[in-house]
């Protein structure tokens, strides 16, 4: 992921949750979604959009939950997994999915424009991450206390302005306040989006706003305690939203692929649920209970 893109809200989103970095994004139309349907097929390949160097998301060893996701509905489906590597960068749905050379991307927002989305299969929101021995407490834009703080806000593009978070916090009259770290990163070393996280830990940042998968991840292997929180609001007046809803993705008329997709989403709901608990990835929807499968 996933970061995090045209309206703010929507550039971020995919940016952090899928990387596919700051252009890419707009759901397919109604005509392309009635197109006459096939029966679902069950393919002997799956082959899998990702990027290499993406954690909690996806790399090259098949550590990240997207990862694991595709093997999952790979199994499901009867399918080996196959991956186009990537990475997330502008252009990564026009050089991989739309190209021809993979079918499936594993995490973009629901109203994603590119591609044809599926149901989401989780839903997820901006966190503050603070250090658990400062007690900071922080759960609002509006905290007065942010004032006197130094905070990490993640960057798709070469200003502010296209990172919800740090669009609402400008707003506030916090700019001075602010640090960017790129969602990209230095992509030479492992894991180039965690740095955000590692500023909280080593006190470089009073607070961060991190997208909660990247989050939930890296907070739980830093050398101190993190505490996460989700940011309020959840959009910010008039439209400025800080949650979102991922699906899985395939290129816009492939129906077959769609339907098989669908199913297996809806057959192994409560192992992705699960799968998603094992990564730490804050929820605002609701998973299935315990024992569902």
């Amino acid at each position: 992921m996933s970061s995090r893109f045209p309206d703010a809200g929507t550039v971020v989103a995919v940016t952090l949750l899928l990387g596919v970095a700051g252009g890419a994004l707009m759901a397919s139309t109604p005509a392309v979604q009635s197109a006459a349907r096939s029966e679902p097929r069950e393919p002997r390949e799956l082959r899998v959009c990702a990027d290499s160097n993406n954690l909690p998301f996806s790399n090259a060893r098949g550590e990240g939950f997207e990862n694991r996701l595709a093997e999952l509905l790979g199994h499901e489906m009867g399918a080996r997994v196959r991956y186009t590597w990537w990475p997330q960068r502008r252009g990564f749905v026009r050089h991989t999915l739309n190209a021809g050379d993979c079918d499936l991307v594993a995490g973009v927002p629901t109203s994603f424009e590119l591609a044809w989305t599926t149901r989401p299969y989780y839903r997820s929101t901006y966190v503050f991450v603070t250090r658990k021995d400062r007690d900071l407490r922080i759960a609002s834009f509006d905290d007065p206390v942010l004032k006197k703080l130094r905070i990490g806000v993640q960057l798709v593009g070469d200003d502010y302005a296209n990172a919800p978070p740090a669009e609402a916090l400008v707003r506030r009259g916090l700019g001075a306040q602010l640090r960017g770290y790129s969602v990209y990163g230095d992509y030479s070393k492992p894991n180039p989006p965690a740095r955000i996280v590692e500023a909280v830990a080593n006190g470089e940042v009073d607070v961060a706003v991190v997208w909660g998968p990247l989050a939930g991840y890296f907070a739980s292997r830093q050398r101190v305690p993190l505490a996460i929180a989700p940011v309020k609001p959840q959009i910010d007046p008039p439209y400025l939203p800080f949650v979102f809803d991922i699906s899985l993705a395939v290129r816009r008329g492939d129906t077959a692929m769609h339907d098989s997709v669908e199913a297996a989403l809806v057959r192994r709901r409560g192992d992705i649920d699960r799968l998603l608990a094992r990564y730490g990835v804050p929820r605002v929807d609701q998973p299935r209970p315990e024992g569902a499968r």
